[in-house]
């Protein structure tokens, strides 16, 4: 059992201090060089130390040590001495005798050693001299500590009442009597590794000679017949060691009475003794229990084992005559010989603990007052654990509940570790933040995490003091599920992978970027490593598609170069051509072989070249897409799907919130700005109930179609709301997969893959809530059949999700379309040199349609170059298309377009016209190159491949066909060639 903290007034750690034995210098266990020295100086490993210890059977020299009786003024008398215990006489005599041998040593010794070093010559004695004088500094700092315990020795023994025990020297600052004893043996060895004291002993022999025997009365087992030389060795340390063995006796036996001595203070009253009312402690054994108004003491020979009352629970006797007694790191029972020992023991024991906790000293008497004061289940306070365990050492301040840590509280460690946080039954349980000293100097890791029994479990931000970040999901104390790893910006190696982890390591789905390599992986892993089908993207553009394992290359696989060459073979990881092979260029032409390369050869190769071979179609071999096949888009990121999944299925609890969908925090450059790691910006736990609470009923209100949308844009674009932190972490995926590096063209099936998945997931994410709301209001959801399913994806969520990855996705679509779109631009260009006039009829369009009478001409003015005046309000109409992100959205403007060309021709030939596609065809490719709108062949693929499904046969695909059309119109080479049909005179219309 270790101690607890103990009252004020005597404290666990005086108790302690004043049974130690170690407080003397020799007790230590030396664990450096100068321990070991210190051991064989004073003779410990011969002379065993214990009560049972005795001194040598020459120890009579102490004689020698006794002060002459000059040195007696100032001395305790008799009568003072009698008053104290014969131990504490006895360790009195001990130091006196000590202090005068010590001031022997100096006259006889060293001030005559120092003399005769100072003779010596430059060249022998310089060392020995610095030697010598370290030993006299030493000795005098050693006579200063004796002189010190000896006032606090003769203090105790004039005023035993008033000094108690805990004031002498030796029990009160150990460390310094310590410090001192080892600085003398240090000097000491140094002096007798160079042989000084023999140097200096031959220039004044004959004055050593004539010492000898005043220097024998110091020693005991000195042949008569020994060197001088040898008599100073021992002079010098014997005295020391004799001296030290004698105060651990002392304090051995001294102890005895430590126990009772500090626990008896004037401000302290004793409640009840187990002399007076017998009880006994279970499993703990003690001789003696007594119950003080600060404190539970429990005697066992020398033990102390004191427990503060403020950290005292009592658990009411259920049977027999015992009573269970709670402490921060001990249960123990106390138990009487009948029911009434009990019940006195147990009232007495409960109203302590009250009155410690309210700091007043009102005890009634037993049986007095009919109300019935239980001391608080929960409360606050301070303990430092002894037990081993992750706490040893660790001092805890916070909330406590039936002896265990239970609530908010702060835990620090010697070594500089610190846990601020939540606690539940003794454990870290809910938020916390903890510190981890690094061994550079202001260095540490600092975890922002949820804990479940002690480990970190759920989502938490991690900032090592390397300055790499950490942000995701762990389970047992380790990264497990989604997360991301980053290094700094700045440092030597930067490099960020966002995926899943498994028992600490990257396993399964996951995108790593390598900015040293300047390439983005983007696969599967297994143990830290590439492990199965992967996508390889460079900064060069080149992009590789294969199998990897333990992180390398294996089997064959898909190079595409960025002038869209096809190498369908095997090659190494820095992606060069090795082995057998197949190329296939732009125009068609194959080359079959055998490829490698060598140091300053380049590549080589051996094979056959096809020049015959049809040329590929040029869309298809420049749209190439890679990981379709390999990597399925159900099972990218089950790791940020799966977290909410539990969060629904556990019926959306409050407390689990932050841990299941992690804490909003404004952003990392906010966590790193200062240097007070110990708060975070996140949702407050007390406000989640109410928040979840509020998220379902709001779910519930707004089921209706009309209010559905509006309600799921809200909740999208909420950071805090489960919906927005959902689409925020995919965010996270789809920006770490396709910025940058992964902007590649072959990647963009992956990408619209991606979004599609995410809108089913988010749709299945709102769905789940619903079940949630519905079924704490005892309802039940129906069923939603496939076909329904899919058309809320693409009406309802499509439309919300699209504009969060926009911006990628449409730089895909950008890059992918880039050939087509730059033949359309060209066309554009060309056709919008073009007056209005002239362009209709290269268009052909039939001339009753033409607007020409809308047209208001100056004096200055012909029709045959007026621009960009016909069909005006379809053409601003039409360049809406590109402030719009979302298909359907895309395709409204598409049918206002059409409309406006409609209401134009109308209002031009007086009466309600339905134009057939011949008409509308010329009519449209006008608007179309005179809104001049960039990308639109993006903008038509992105609209084709995100529309919704039930459109396909309708209006909408309609217009959106007919806009394909004029796309490949405007493409042709004969708009790029201003091939015009001939001569044309504009008065010919009038």
């Amino acid at each position: 059992m270790c101690p607890g903290p103990g009252p004020p007034r005597a404290s666990r750690g005086e108790m302690a201090a004043a049974g130690r034995p170690a407080a003397s210098p020799s007790c230590r266990s030396p664990s450096s060089r100068e321990g070991k020295v210190g051991q064989e100086f004073l003779g410990l490993r011969s002379w065993p130390l214990g009560r049972s210890s005795q001194a040598p059977p020459s120890c009579a020299p102490a004689q020698g040590w006794a002060l002459p009786e000059s040195s007696e003024q100032g001395a305790p008398t008799s009568g003072t001495l009698a008053m104290c215990s014969p131990e504490e006489s006895a360790l009195l005599r001990l130091e006196e005798g000590f202090s005068a041998a010590l001031a022997h040593i100096n006259s006889l010794v060293l001030q005559p050693l120092l003399s005769a070093a100072s003779e010596l010559s430059e060249l022998q004695g310089a060392g020995c001299l610095q030697l010598l004088e370290q030993l006299h500094g030493s000795t005098q700092q050693l006579c200063a500590v004796t002189e010190d315990s000896l006032c606090s020795l003769r203090e105790r023994l004039r005023h035993p009442d008033s000094a108690g025990l805990q004031s002498l020297l030796l029990l009160r600052d150990p460390d310094r009597v310590l410090q001192a004893h080892m600085e003398y043996i240090e000097s000491y060895t140094n002096c007798l590794v160079v042989q000084a004291f023999q140097k200096a002993a031959k220039r004044r022999s004959e004055y050593w000679r004539g010492r000898r025997k005043a220097l024998r009365q110091l020693l005991w087992g000195v042949s008569p017949e020994g060197s001088v030389g040898t008599v100073l060795v021992q002079a010098l340390r014997q005295p020391l060691a004799h001296h030290v063995q004698q105060c651990v006796l002392q304090l051995l036996s001294l102890s005895g009475a430590i126990g009772e001595d500090v626990l008896c203070t004037p401000a302290r009253r004793l409640l009840q003794d187990s002399h007076d009312v017998p009880v006994t402690a279970t499993p703990l054994r003690a001789e003696r229990v007594l119950l003080f108004d600060d404190a539970l003491v429990l005697l066992q020979g020398h033990s102390v084992h004191t427990f503060d009352l403020k950290l005292l629970w009592v658990d009411p006797g259920r049977d027999g005559c015992a009573f269970q007694l709670l402490t921060p790191e001990d249960a123990f029972s106390l138990c009487a010989k009948d029911r009434q020992g009990q019940a006195v023991w147990q009232w007495k024991v409960t109203r302590a603990v009250c009155q410690a906790l309210r700091g007043k000293k009102d005890f009634p008497v037993l049986g007095a007052g009919l109300q019935s004061s239980e001391p608080p289940a929960y409360r606050c306070g301070a303990y430092t654990f002894c037990a081993e365990g992750r706490f040893c050492r660790a001092t805890y301040e916070g909330e406590w509940q039936r002896g265990r840590p239970h609530g908010k509280g702060t835990l620090k460690w010697p070594d500089g570790r610190s846990h601020v946080g939540d606690f539940c039954q003794g454990l870290e349980h809910g938020f916390g933040i903890r510190l981890v000293p690094q061994a550079s100097e202001d260095k540490f890791d600092c975890y922002k995490c949820h804990w479940t029994a002690g480990s970190m479990c759920g989502y938490g931000i991690c900032e090592y003091g390397n300055d790499q970040v950490y942000k995701g999901y762990f389970h047992a104390g380790l990264r497990h599920g989604f997360g991301v790893l980053e290094s700094a910006p700045q440092g030597p190696q930067t490099f960020r992978y966002t995926g899943h982890w498994e028992r600490g390591q990257r396993s399964g789905y996951g995108v790593e970027e390598d900015g040293d390599r300047g390439e983005r992986y983007i696969g599967m892993w297994q143990g830290d490593q590439r492990h199965g089908p992967g996508v390889v993207v460079t900064q060069a553009g080149v992009c590789y598609q294969g199998s990897f394992q333990a992180d390398k290359i294996v089997g064959p696989g898909v190079l595409l170069s960025e002038d869209d060459s096809l190498y369908e073979g095997t090659f190494t990881r820095d992606l060069s051509l090795v082995g057998k092979g197949k190329v296939t260029f732009p125009n068609g032409f194959t080359l079959e072989g055998t490829f490698g390369s060598g140091v300053g050869r380049g590549l080589h190769t051996q094979g056959v070249l096809d020049t015959a071979a049809v040329p590929p179609d040029p869309s298809s071999t420049r749209k190439r897409q890679l990981g379709l096949d390999a990597l399925p888009v159900e099972s990218r990121w089950q790791g940020v799907y799966g977290p909410f999944r539990d969060f629904v299925a556990a019926g959306c609890p409050a407390d689990l919130q932050e841990a299941m969908l992690g804490f909003h925090v404004q952003s990392s450059r906010e966590l790193r700005r200062s240097q007070e790691y110990l708060c975070c910006t996140r949702t407050h736990p007390e406000d989640s109930e109410g928040s979840v609470a509020d998220t379902l009923d709001e779910l519930l209100r707004h089921r209706q179609p009309e209010a559905l949308q509006q309600y799921l844009s809200k909740a999208l674009s909420h950071p805090l709301h489960p919906l927005g932190k959902l689409l925020r972490t995919l965010m996270l995926t789809f920006q770490a997969t396709y910025v940058g590096i992964g902007a590649n063209k072959h990647l963009q099936g992956l990408a619209q893959d991606e979004v599609k998945q995410h809108a089913r997931e988010l749709w299945a994410a709102y769905r789940g809530l619903l079940r949630v709301a519905l079924q704490r209001r005892g309802h039940t959801l129906e069923e939603e059949d496939t076909e329904t399913r899919d058309l809320q994806v693409h009406s309802v969520m499509l439309p919300l999700v699209l504009p969060s990855f926009y911006s990628e996705l449409f730089t895909l679509y950008l890059l992918l379309h880039e050939p087509e779109d730059g033949l359309y631009s060209q066309g554009i260009t060309n056709l919008s040199l073009f007056p209005d006039a002239k362009l209709l009829q290269f268009l052909e369009v039939q001339k009753h349609l033409w607007p020409l009478k809308d047209l208001r001409l100056t004096s200055n003015q012909r029709h045959s170059l007026v621009k960009d005046k016909c069909f005006l309000s379809a053409t601003e109409c039409l360049q809406k298309i590109i402030t719009t992100v979302s298909p359907w959205e895309k395709l409204q403007v598409l049918e206002r377009t059409y409309g406006e060309i409609e209401a134009t021709v109308s209002r031009l030939l007086g009466q309600e016209h339905k134009l057939p596609m011949d008409d509308l065809l010329p009519l449209l490719i006008y608007v179309v190159s005179r809104a001049r709108i960039q990308h639109l062949g993006a903008e038509i693929h992105l609209i084709r491949d995100m529309m919704d499904p039930s459109h396909i046969g309708g209006l909408y695909d309609f217009l959106l066909t007919a806009l394909e059309s004029c796309y490949e119109h405007i493409q042709r080479e004969d708009m790029r060639q201003h091939r015009l049909p001939g001569p044309w005179d504009p008065r010919e219309h009038w």
